[in-house]
């Protein structure tokens, strides 16, 4: 059965139509109960069909905003001269693999452009499995890398809906390092070692029963598991564990990548210049909306899937119009600065949200870094109740007062803030404006108050301290100062110019 993709469904049907349900039961829209037609965007604005403007903080899609006049041009100049596929040659395709690989570790080096960040991550994981002739792969709790089949089977935040679905037998689920939630958290002396060692007896459990391990993969900020920070050192000293034992390490760029954290391009760097992963993948923002994605690996993984004798061909990946709005992407980011407005204005976000923690009981920690943060509601900070009802409460409230936010994380309690990167700080101070009114009337409504001190469950005692620039405001060793962040954003812009 052919199935429209999600947004056809707005072009198609009517609103009242989508409200009855005349689409798959297994599609799903924003806002279910009062659905958007979208009609046009332009920046971080959307408008429906009755020309009402919302402010959209869920759209990483659009990176560099919405209908950006310098990537619609390319696009629409290259189709007027060409499409095809990529067995002929193309300056495009050069140009664009030169400019990307610039932005990356020199070891990778070999590029592979497909179409979507399934298509990514399931040929990153067709890699790992050549390279290293093994079979099992080590995912996060609560993560998710695509819709494919390969990959809802390492996607526990999707497999963990099915009923009564077994685990395949190949695939191992190591614990997310939730500094928030996690069995290690903030007061935990080392949480990256003990993370790391989970997944150490993750492999070593698997050989036990015979299992080799092809590949660790992880978002190196998780996005659907709830916006969640990796202590530093914990991808180091799981890729040391993973080498040992055969494997490759598979960072999925998917969500965060392109700038999004701010002091960096590439969110897996925020592990330290000691950390280059065997594979990175990519998508979402890549294209701007435009269906394009790609995956970056080694010259030494690259020939290893070359001498399988299997020829790799994609018909659309790399095409001449894709290739030319990703240099506009890049183009764009750097002429604009979006990068540093990320740590600019992704800062100050996180500033009053923290503010916002200081003021209301349902807000239980805030985390992120540049343009990608949450904030996680809870009943109780003490025994960490999620707010799941409440979350969703305000995201509709929210939507009611033209402002687009969405909630995500296993309890579907925590507010993701991924807007385009256009975003300002006067949005910023609009979001957070209604979150605090819209706090203050559910807390009154359920009689809650903000305690003098929050007791945590080991019984000491924390009082609230001034956050770091950007992120959470507890030390997770990921500290930057705002002069060496933004300096380090600089000379990141200053490797994406041809």
């Amino acid at each position: 059965m052919f199935i429209l993709p999600t947004m056809a469904f707005s072009v198609l049907m009517s609103r009242a139509s989508l409200a009855k349900g005349q689409k798959s039961p297994s599609c799903k829209v924003f806002f279910s109960h009062d659905p958007i037609k979208i009609v046009r965007a332009k920046g971080q604005y959307m408008y429906d069909e009755n020309g009402e403007r919302y402010l959209d903080c869920i759209n990483n899609v659009a990176h560099v905003g919405h209908s950006h006049p310098m990537v619609v041009k390319a696009g629409a100049e290259q189709m007027e001269l060409l499409n095809t596929n990529s067995r002929f040659l193309h300056d495009n395709l050069v140009q664009y693999a030169q400019r990307l690989q610039a932005t990356l570790p020199e070891k990778l080096s070999v590029c592979y452009f497909v179409n979507s960040g399934s298509e990514a991550n399931d040929l990153a994981l067709r890699l790992a499995w050549e390279y290293t002739g093994h079979e099992d792969v080590i995912t996060l709790d609560n993560a998710y890398h695509g819709h494919v089949s390969s990959l809802i089977n390492i996607s526990p935040y999707k497999f963990h809906q099915l009923a009564n679905a077994e685990q395949s037998k190949s695939v191992h689920v190591a614990q997310s390092p939730d500094l928030y939630r996690g069995s290690y958290r903030q007061d935990h002396p080392d949480p990256a070692t003990a993370y790391a060692d989970d997944v150490n007896n993750l492999i070593q459990k698997a050989h036990e029963k015979g299992h080799k391990i092809a590949a660790f993969i992880a978002e190196s900020l998780q996005s659907c598991g709830g916006q969640v920070i990796p202590p530093a050192g914990y991808f180091q000293k799981v890729a040391q564990h993973v080498h040992q034992a055969g494997g490759l390490f598979i960072a999925d760029e998917v969500q965060v990548g392109f700038g999004r954290v701010g002091t960096h391009f590439w969110a897996f760097q925020l592990q330290g210049e000691d950390f280059v992963p065997d594979i990175v993948t990519m998508g979402k923002p890549i294209g701007n909306g435009h269906p394009m994605s790609c995956v970056v690996t080694t010259r030494e993984v690259a020939e290893a899937f070359k001498n399988s004798g299997m020829e790799y061909f994609n018909t659309f990946g790399g095409n001449p119009v894709s290739c030319a709005i990703g240099l506009a992407v890049l183009d764009v980011i750097e002429k604009e600065d979006l990068q540093g407005n990320a740590l600019r204005v992704g800062g100050y976000l996180t500033r009053l949200l923290e503010q916002q923690k200081e003021k209301h009981p349902l807000v239980g920690d805030i985390r992120g870094r540049g343009l990608f943060v949450g904030a996680e509601l809870v009943r109780d900070r003490v025994k960490l109740t999620p707010a799941t009802a409440e979350a969703q409460d305000i995201i509709y409230k929210l939507k009611e007062q033209h402002i687009l936010l969405s909630a995500d994380g296993p309890h579907r309690n925590v507010l993701k803030f991924k807007p385009p990167m256009c975003f300002s700080e006067e949005d910023a101070d609009m979001v957070v404006e209604k979150i605090d009114l819209i706090l203050t009337d559910i807390e009154k409504a359920l009689g809650l108050q903000m305690p003098s001190t929050v007791h945590t469950e080991n019984g000491s005692r924390k009082r609230n301290v001034q956050p770091e620039e950007n992120g959470r405001h507890h030390s997770n060793g990921i500290g930057h100062s705002r002069d060496t962040s933004e300096q380090h954003a600089s000379q990141q812009n200053k490797r994406l110019r041809p």
